[in-house]
């Protein structure tokens, strides 16, 4: 039960399942054929570097290479969340403050909490995913705040015209803006253990660990999925809406970056 052994043929086979993917959008002309293909290619050879990565820092088990590791997680999750941005000022050091904060709230209330140790093997995986998690929504924030203030110029322009500050201006936008954000995290929470059975809980079930206890780790997770998503898109939101103001409090929308 414990041997999760996986042969290079078994493997090889299982690559095969991709030209499902790749006919279907080949067949319907998706035009992301290619992008497919790179994102596969990508995957396997980034897969394979942090794994034996990870197994040397797993065996040194350093305090500051493990932090190390985590700030280049939270940085190059914040930079994939600011190239959703299209073109909103700012937005790198917004999305890895937002990141930073989100995340580290989330692991260090779990660690002072003796519930995770700090340990490589512990901290960077639950790390990676709450960085990821608040990376997504982040990124659905942006677009959300992007796609409303373009569809409701002349309601923020009129709430202005009559007094409104900029914030109140713009207070439909940003709850809006968050709620899009946490939804995904907050519908998959609603669908967990009937619709799917998580890939952490999954994880350490295929590795013979007790189902109760791969329960209890898995609800751990998701709490702190829950408290990253909403802080990560509370302070994203919050510190980027005024990129669509100038300093005069007059609406500029922001153009998209080529």
């Amino acid at each position: 039960m414990n041997n999760l052994a996986i042969s290079n043929t078994s493997l090889a086979m299982a690559a095969g399942l991709v030209l499902v993917a790749l006919f279907i959008g080949y067949r319907e002309r998706l035009g992301i054929d290619r992008d497919m293909v790179i994102g596969v290619i990508r995957a396997v050879i980034q897969l394979f570097l942090v794994g034996y990565l990870l197994r040397y820092v797993i065996k040194v088990d350093s305090i500051i290479l493990t932090v190390v590791l985590m700030l280049i997680i939270i940085f190059n999750a914040g930079y994939n969340a600011m190239k959703r941005s299209q073109g909103i000022p700012h937005t790198f050091w917004i999305s890895v403050g937002a990141i930073f904060i989100s995340t580290t709230v989330a692991v260090g209330t779990m660690v002072l909490t003796h519930a995770l140790r700090f340990i490589p093997a512990q901290m960077i995986p639950i790390t990676g995913m709450m960085a990821s998690q608040s990376m997504v929504a982040i990124g659905l924030c942006y677009r959300n705040l992007n796609s409303n203030f373009h569809d409701e110029r002349q309601q923020v322009l009129e709430k202005l015209s009559l007094g409104g500050t900029v914030k109140q201006s713009s207070m439909h936008i940003i709850r809006e803006s968050i709620k899009t954000g946490m939804q995904p995290t907050v519908d998959a929470t609603k669908t967990m253990g009937i619709v799917a059975l998580p890939g952490m809980m999954s994880g350490m079930i295929f590795a013979g660990v007790n189902p109760v206890y791969a329960i209890k780790y898995q609800i751990m997770v998701t709490f702190m999925l829950l408290a990253a998503t909403s802080l990560g898109s509370f302070l994203a939101v919050y510190w980027s809406y005024k990129g669509f103001y100038n300093n005069k409090a007059q609406l500029t929308l922001p153009e998209a970056k080529k």
